[in-house]
């Protein structure tokens, strides 16, 4: 089984026999783009595509225009993991670390005492943050039950993450009920059932279309929609990496231009760009 041609987009799809939504998305080289500037351990990488994929996935269910951040925060060994996207799905991701991270630490031992926290910034309207408990085994586990909970939902998330043809992958499935109440119990959980068959070598190599079929070729009615391309976007830039550099006072800066052959390299975190800055330049920012 080799790739297909559903890379980086994700795809709606309706139950319309069955009053039910769903959404598919794979990353691949939105994945490997986050991991490329970093040596993460395997597990904050799998955590990390969790979190993309989990991102990618709400933005699309929620509908609206604006920004995304998920983010787990916690006094382990993780100290931070974060994803940025928005409505274009466009994402980005990084990790910071405090302590010794092991391959087969549990969420519960990476993060110790945390919280995941989504917070929803739409361009026009109010913000949003919800804040919820790290009490599963899994983000997936979490989310679901906070779908449940929160939005009164019955609400199905899978989400995997691994190697496929030598590179890291994610990929996910939402499944939920109509937020109109035209749908059935019976009818969600018939396909929840289906949905959780779904194999590691379909999600990460069908396209969408072979990926639904395999999955639901006794439904008769299931519409698919145009797929949304995913992509990587940092955002970072020169301007930027200037503004924050201009917070740290004129004696620090001078110290490091001293320690640094009279240059400044900023470099983003999630990216990886280099950004320099010399007495001179810093001046013009100053002046500006």
């Amino acid at each position: 089984m080799t790739y297909q041609t559903d890379n980086d987009k994700l795809y709606r799809y309706l139950f319309k026999d069955r009053a039910v939504r769903g959404e598919w998305v794979r990353l691949n080289s939105t994945f490997n783009a986050t991991l490329n500037t970093h040596q993460y351990p395997q597990v904050i990488q799998n955590l990390l595509g969790e979190m993309m994929v989990a991102a990618s996935l709400l933005t699309a269910t929620l509908k609206f225009e604006g920004d995304i951040t998920v983010q787990v925060q916690g006094d382990g060994p993780l100290k931070l993991a974060l994803v940025n996207g928005n409505s274009n799905q466009q994402i980005r991701a990084l990790a910071r670390l405090q302590s010794e991270v092991k391959d087969d630490m549990t969420l519960a031992q990476l993060v110790g005492q945390g919280i995941l926290v989504i917070t929803i910034a739409p361009t026009e309207g109010e913000r949003y943050q919800g804040v919820i408990a790290l009490d599963k085994p899994t983000i997936t586990a979490c989310l679901e039950d906070y779908f449940v909970r929160s939005e009164q939902l019955q609400t199905q998330l899978i989400i995997r993450t691994g190697e496929f043809d030598g590179k890291p992958v994610a990929a996910g499935m939402l499944l939920q009920i109509m937020p109109d109440g035209s749908g059935s119990p019976e009818d969600f959980d018939h396909l929840a059932t289906l949905t959780a068959t779904v194999k590691d070598e379909e999600i990460f190599a069908l396209t969408a279309e072979e990926l639904l079929y395999r999955l639901y070729h006794e439904e008769t009615a299931v519409e698919i929609f145009p797929a949304q391309s995913v992509e990587f976007f940092c955002g970072c830039s020169q301007e930027r990496s200037g503004a924050a550099l201009l917070l740290i006072p004129d004696d620090e800066i001078d110290e490091v231009l001293a320690e640094h052959n009279g240059t400044i390299d900023m470099q983003c975190e999630c990216c990886g760009t280099h950004y320099f800055f010399n007495k001179e330049a810093i001046n013009v920012l100053k002046n500006n």
